[in-house]
């Protein structure tokens, strides 16, 4: 190697052996994101050379200025290529850290992070506390990081004399470039995005291991999310099969109060009373509370939330909109005129707030509620002013306890009938409880166990506290999560089971408990809710009251890496926007047995969600979401 970096084609050399060492290191990283998710993602042929194909594309992108100044040798001095040496690993180095570092953050979001993390995390003033935590608890990937770059230093090479710039050399670089960015040669190729990882991938969630992240963040910078699809030519043949237009069906309102409480990663797995054949039958959960409320309650057989992260759940919850492609929060879309829960109630006199014990302007969620229609927000500036600093976390939000406490005494100087919900945070990373409660709920299998036993146990007290009040038995509660977190199950790691998040409604002047056999999913609860009322007026919600519903008509739909998942008659169907990719029972859990092609309901199931899908599309892009 010394003998070929002193020759005229040295940088050539250089450049060669530099580009494939890069290659190594993004096997490397990929290789670290497999074992880091290894419960939840499969590693095969497959998914190498079709990473190959997207490392391609990230390393052109991102060592594009370092070939050209480095094949335009005659432009430095060797104290230059020093230099270039730094650039190369500079931009290589941060490569490989967000590769790690998203390794970490997959576990949460079941995809390769993309620029809408940018505005997700906006407002938010505590991620330095969050990354010092994620350096300590996954050291070992702090020290891969340093081993790699210590190689790639050491095995950097380096031309050892000043050369002359080879032009010949950036032409015919060029074009292979050209091609490594797009993903193919041929002009009939189209630059490739992240959708295309399907073509590699099993399952939806292994699309996430063929991406690498810095390709992820490259192809969405700037992109249109939305686009409307064609599947239908006529207005009047789309609505006949789909429309998120509900009708009046009552004339009373029947003025109940409203309570929705949407509970941090609060999975359906975690429940005991959810899972009586999960373990043989001998599987208990961790919410003891909770099980005793779902007694009284009305639940599904199935029940999923639309998307997998916090800001997915609340316009799914509170507006009935699902998470198609990126947040809704942080598309275009979002400046559009909507409403949801609160506005549509607001306007039947009711008073209307909501509660959530981050810093303010947490997670853009006080920018939603006043959006749709909350007149008064509580945040954890509300909670110190009226009871001081002392049930911060130190991370992210007070408390669920004295937070819960506080929900109850707020809604009772409130006029009836009235709508909240609040957000939870306690059992969100890093999985701290308070102090005193360490005893009592020590560490399990999983970091967020101690903290859903502990938030359990808040409910059960804010309930207890909330039966004292007037307005407790002209309430109508609906428990939920904003998403899925940790599991050790594998009936809850596959493509679906990653979306199964309990709906809960529970009403006290009605306290019989039932199982439905029925789907639901968390853009159901405003229509069921309205439905409950009674509610008499024209109103927009991709959703449906699943409670009037026969159950044959009910359905689930969330997207996963490019992928959209539709449950209806006894099916998961997956769908790339284009065909078919799998058809599975509802009851095959672990999602073995792709019946693609084998079941009659393939066609009408493809039919039903184009019609959803476009319908999405065109009111997004179009302004039509009321």
């Amino acid at each position: 190697m010394k003998h070929l970096l002193s020759k005229p084609y040295a940088p050539i050399v250089a450049v060669i052996w530099n580009i494939l060492l890069v290659y190594v290191v993004y096997q490397i990283a990929r290789l670290a994101y497999f074992f880091e998710n290894a419960q939840l993602l499969h590693y095969n042929s497959d998914v190498f050379c079709g990473g190959l194909l997207f490392d391609t594309s990230a390393i052109v992108y991102t060592n594009a200025l370092y070939v050209v100044l480095m094949i335009a040798a005659g432009a430095f001095t060797l104290k230059g290529q020093k230099a270039l040496k730094w650039l190369y690993l500079i931009i290589n180095g941060l490569a490989l850290a967000i590769n790690l570092g998203d390794a970490v953050y997959f576990q949460y979001t079941m995809r390769r992070t993309t620029t809408t993390v940018f505005g997700e995390f906006s407002n938010e003033g505590n991620l330095g506390s969050i990354f010092g935590t994620e350096f300590i608890n996954h050291w070992y990937l702090v020290l891969l990081f340093a081993v790699v770059m210590i190689a790639l230093y050491k095995l950097y090479a380096q031309p050892r004399r000043k050369h002359a710039a080879n032009l010949a050399s950036l032409l015919l670089i060029a074009p292979l470039s050209i091609a490594g960015m797009r993903g193919g040669f041929t002009t009939a190729v189209r630059p490739i995005t992240v959708s295309n990882a399907n073509q590699y991938a099993q399952h939806p969630t292994d699309a996430a291991l063929v991406l690498n992240t810095p390709f992820s963040l490259i192809r969405t910078i700037g992109k249109s999310v939305f686009t409307v699809p064609n599947y239908y030519q006529s207005e009047t043949e789309l609505e006949a099969i789909y429309t998120p237009q509900h009708k009046a069906q009552t004339d009373t309102l029947v003025k109940k109060n409203v309570v929705v409480l949407i509970i941090e990663s609060f999975g359906r797995e975690y429940i005991g009373a959810l899972n009586r054949d999960l373990e043989g039958g001998k599987y208990k959960g961790y919410t003891p509370c909770v099980d005793s409320l779902i007694a009284h309650s009305t639940t599904f057989r199935y029940s999923f939330c639309n998307g997998r992260k916090s800001i997915d759940g609340m316009p799914s919850i509170l507006s009935s909109i699902p998470m198609f492609v990126e947040p809704f929060f942080l598309t275009p879309a979002s400046m559009n005129d909507y409403t949801g829960l609160a506005g549509i109630l607001g306007n039947e006199g009711y008073q209307t707030a909501f509660f959530h014990g981050a810093q303010n302007g947490s997670m853009g969620f006080e920018a939603f509620a006043k959006k749709t229609g909350f007149q008064r927000y509580y945040g954890r500036t509300e909670y110190e002013a009226a009871r001081g600093t002392n049930d911060f976390d130190g991370t992210w939000a007070i408390w669920d306890e004295p937070f819960f406490q506080y929900y109850a005494e707020e809604m009772s100087k409130m006029q009836q009938p009235f709508m909240t919900a609040i957000f939870s945070a306690s059992s969100h990373h890093p999985f701290a409880i308070p102090e005193q409660y360490k005893a009592q709920f020590p560490e399990e299998h999983l970091p967020i166990q101690k903290c859903i036993r502990y938030t359990d146990m808040a409910l059960g007290k804010f309930f207890a506290t909330a039966r004292k009040q007037p307005w407790f038995d002209n309430t109508i509660f609906v428990l939920t999560s904003d998403h899925t977190n940790q599991s050790d199950h594998a009936e809850y790691q596959s493509d679906l089971g990653g979306f199964c998040s309990p709906i809960i409604i529970y009403d006290p002047s009605q306290p019989v408990g039932r199982m439905e056999e029925k789907i639901a999913q968390q853009i159901d609860i405003m229509p069921t809710i309205l439905g409950m009322l009674g509610y008499s007026k024209p109103y927009m919600a991709f959703g449906i009251d699943v409670l009037s519903t026969p159950a044959n008509d009910t359905w689930a739909v969330n997207y996963l890496n490019g992928i959209y998942q539709y449950v209806k008659y006894g099916y998961v169907l997956q769908f790339d926007g284009k065909q078919t990719k799998g058809v599975y029972q509802l009851t095959d859990r672990l999602m073995q047995h792709n019946l693609k092609g084998k079941v009659p309901q393939q066609a009408q199931m493809e039919r039903e969600l184009k019609a959803i899908i476009q319908q999405y599309m065109m009111r997004m892009t179009k302004n039509k979401l009321l």
